[in-house]
């Protein structure tokens, strides 16, 4: 792995995490750090259930040089949906600006 290869994944994971932030409905009450490191580990996670389980279609797409099958990007967006999903629930259960109260 290069150099490059690191600075392209934390691009994708960005990319990814703020993808599940656009599709999850309501506002998430989490930062754009953790947005990008959700989208990191969803990138990694959805990669390996697709290997894991043998998801891959015939339909790919290539972003510089690199080849990226369209389901493989599904999965791992649907797992950042959830990881954001439950990070904005956890911030929310743990805030201190409660407007109940």
């Amino acid at each position: 792995m290069h150099a490059q290869d690191y600075v392209a994944a934390i691009i994708f994971g960005a990319l990814i995490g703020v993808v599940a932030r656009v599709l999850l409905p309501g506002r998430q009450q989490i930062g754009l750090i953790l947005t990008v490191l959700i989208g990191m580990g969803a990138a990694v996670a959805g990669t390996w259930a697709a290997d894991r389980w043998g998801w891959h279609s015939t339909h790919h797409f290539e972003v510089t040089g690199r080849t990226f099958d369209w389901l493989v990007v599904a999965v791992q967006i649907g797992i950042a949906v959830v990881g954001v999903a439950i990070a904005a629930m956890l911030a929310r259960a743990f805030s201190t600006d409660r407007a109940d109260d």
